[in-house]
């Protein structure tokens, strides 16, 4: 499995909350095993628009889906507690 090269926007957020080495070792993980316990992919609601979830750490979730069978793209990371 393979991940996208992530947009800029995303790489200034993780440097600002502090996530880069967090992301790069999940990113890792999940390109040798996606279904890695710790990771916690998961098919979000609704499911049918194809949008999961993956754990960066307690309090953050990126968000990807799949651009082709084995290519995940990252298009957003979120805090996940944020109301």
């Amino acid at each position: 499995m393979k991940i996208k090269p992530l947009r800029q926007d995303l790489i200034e957020y993780l440097a600002a909350h502090k996530l880069v080495s967090k992301y790069q070792k999940v990113s890792a993980l999940f390109q040798s095993n996606i279904r890695h316990p710790s990771l916690n992919v998961e098919l979000m609601e609704p499911k049918w628009h194809g949008i999961y979830s993956l754990r960066i750490d307690r309090k953050y979730r990126a968000l990807f889906f799949f651009t082709k069978k084995d290519l995940i793209e990252v298009f957003s990371v979120t805090n996940h507690y944020k109301k």
